[in-house]
């Protein structure tokens, strides 16, 4: 048997496990191809707000039900939305997965959504973007999709902003509700001690007749940027709080592997190049690292750091003459070995968990389409050499495509020179 087999209903739902007989539990996820990016600007937030909505009761499950019916078992359940999926999961002893996976399909296909529980998690959700506000480091990195994706479902609010949020219906949940929450546009995942055959007849006799639905189209992503673009939100804070964007790859790109170990020599942990350049030798920085995003479209290369006000400017000369530098000279050989080592390691320690075997697999189906093994992605790594490196610097980190966003003190003299190393080649 295949190490993740698969099976497609004839609704067009997908199964996808990977039998995992020395574990002693069971994780379970139901997969959504709905997010942010399915999103309209005046129905911003509305996949997080049915998530929420989500563990408020089922037609036949009041919300402490569902809650009980997990816990009472010696598990744990969650969700989150993402700007391509919404994911509900559980992990619970092996001997209970067949409850914990109906609790979960109860929650996905017969939500009850009533007008008490909205305005009750409307409260909620309010709160919750007002917290994101108050946190500057988490905040830029919205403000920075904004820039990189003007005017795109990609640079929307995940959590929505306090008029969209206000603006939700429950005409409009429901709606949204009808359209993504379809056996086309799902994916049950699991991963445990269990059996493939007896996972698929557990899903088909609970959804087996509830009809497909249609898998949803977004628009896609437009990578035309000509010159760097920024913003800045001038705020009473005790750091300056910056993030640098770029353009990136999207899932499947030949050259994935290159942008992942171009990561890991610069902001991937505490031996890369930003991190050494600017808090080690400098101290400009507390919080300095780089992060990337993957779509099915596109992706995002991030640099982010935290700095002292006063400082602001001269840690962003030093993370820009870092990127000019890994586009001009090869990485060497022994950094390149590290990272290799580094990117690898931290792929198998991920893989170590039957939740993390479940989100792995669940979310390649859904977003890919297949599974690639594990394997296969460590012999690529393996395979790679320093120039993939140097290509992925050279195709991603371009001077015209840098997107900025600052949330702190700036001052107008900080604003203009911010701007001119920013345009600067």
């Amino acid at each position: 048997m295949s190490a993740h087999p698969k099976t497609v209903l004839s609704n067009h739902l997908r199964v996808v496990s990977v039998p995992m007989a020395q574990m002693e539990s069971v994780a379970l996820g139901v997969w959504m191809a709905a997010g942010g990016r399915y999103e309209s600007a005046r129905l911003c937030g509305v996949s997080h707000f049915l998530e929420h909505v989500m563990f408020k009761g089922t037609l036949t499950r009041t919300a402490r039900q569902i809650k009980e019916q997990i816990e009472g078992l010696g598990g744990s359940m969650n969700a989150f939305t993402d700007v391509e999926l919404t994911c509900l999961y559980a992990k619970v002893p092996a001997r209970h997965a067949a409850i914990a996976l109906e609790v979960l399909l109860d929650m996905a296909l017969h939500p009850r959504l009533t007008a008490g529980d909205i305005e009750r998690e409307r409260q909620v959700i309010l709160e919750e973007i007002k917290m994101c506000l108050d946190t500057p480091m988490q905040y830029v990195q919205d403000l920075l999709g904004t820039v990189m994706w003007p005017r795109h479902p990609l640079g929307m609010f995940l959590a929505g902003t306090p008029a969209s949020v206000r603006r939700i219906r429950r005409r409009d949940l429901t709606a949204y509700w009808r359209r993504f929450y379809t056996p086309a546009n799902m994916v049950v995942a699991a991963a445990g001690p269990l059996s493939h055959r007896l996972l698929v007849e557990q899903v088909s006799a609970l959804v087996g007749r509830v009809p497909p639905g249609r898998a949803q189209r977004f628009r896609r992503a437009s990578h035309g940027q000509r010159r760097a673009r920024w913003d800045c939100t001038v705020k009473d804070t005790e750091q300056t709080h910056a993030a640098l964007g770029f353009h990136a790859f999207p899932r499947n790109h030949p050259h994935i592997h290159g942008l992942n170990l171009l990561h890991v020599i610069l902001g991937g942990n505490m031996s890369s190049r930003l991190f050494h350049q600017v808090r080690e030798v400098r101290g400009l920085a507390y919080d300095i690292g780089s992060q990337i995003k993957r779509y099915r479209d596109t992706g995002s290369f991030t640099v982010s750091a935290g700095v002292e006000p006063k400082k602001f400017l001269q840690a962003l000369r030093v993370i820009l003459e870092e990127l000019r530098r890994v586009r001009r000279e090869p990485v060497t050989s022994d950094e390149f070995a590290r990272a290799q080592e580094f990117y690898t390691g931290q792929l198998v320690l991920a893989l170590e968990d039957t939740v993390d075997h479940m989100l792995w697999v669940g979310e390649s189906e859904l977003m890919l389409e297949r599974i690639v093994p594990v394997e296969r992605i460590l012999d690529e790594v393996r395979r790679a050499r320093p120039a993939d490196v140097t290509r992925a610097a050279r195709e991603v980190l371009l001077p015209a495509r840098r997107n900025l966003a600052v949330i702190g003190p700036v001052t107008p003299r900080q604003r203009r020179e911010a701007q001119a190393l920013l345009e600067a080649a």
